[in-house]
């Protein structure tokens, strides 16, 4: 009879620690886990019977749901690039918050100098310039990384 209470209780209780969350992705992705917290853009989860920290971008993440209490908490709106005209929305991100998104391009270049602007307006054509290129591809998020002799390079990521 001990045994058979023993047993009972290991299973409530794993049953209790199990995940109490799940994460939608934009890409239809879905994920139960256990939610931790949501800090500088992104989101730190644990999965089941792991005490290991795991952590995406907020911006592949569409809406995390409480399984217990079916509350849903919407994380960030999908952003659909279409054209080239939409290269507004393509948004740029440091290369620490595209843990989640998938890789698929990399843009090289050099900046154009123009002489007399200061050095954050050169920054800003680049900028500019990269994202109109990853409009035109549909690629709704890109990473710039400077090297030297004013050459970067740029990785575009979608969901």
């Amino acid at each position: 009879m001990k045994i058979l209470f023993f047993t009972l209780s290991i299973l409530f209780a794993n049953i209790a620690i199990s995940q109490t969350h799940q994460i939608t992705k934009h890409n239809g992705e879905q994920l139960d886990v256990n939610f931790i917290k949501l800090e500088n853009d992104l989101v730190y989860y644990s999965l089941n019977g792991s005490a290991e920290e795991h952590k995406i971008t907020k911006y592949a993440v569409s809406q995390i749901t409480n399984k217990q209490s079916s509350k849903t908490e919407k994380v960030s709106d999908k952003i659909i690039v279409d054209s080239k005209s939409d290269y507004k929305s393509v948004t740029v991100l440091s290369q620490d918050k595209t843990v989640g998104l998938k890789q698929v391009a990399n843009f090289t270049g050099v900046s154009t100098k123009t002489k007399g602007e200061p050095p954050i307006a050169n920054q800003k054509n680049t900028a500019m310039r990269i994202k109109t290129q990853s409009a035109s591809n549909g690629y709704p998020f890109v990473s710039i990384v400077e090297k030297g002799d004013g050459k970067y390079e740029a990785v575009a990521y979608v969901y």
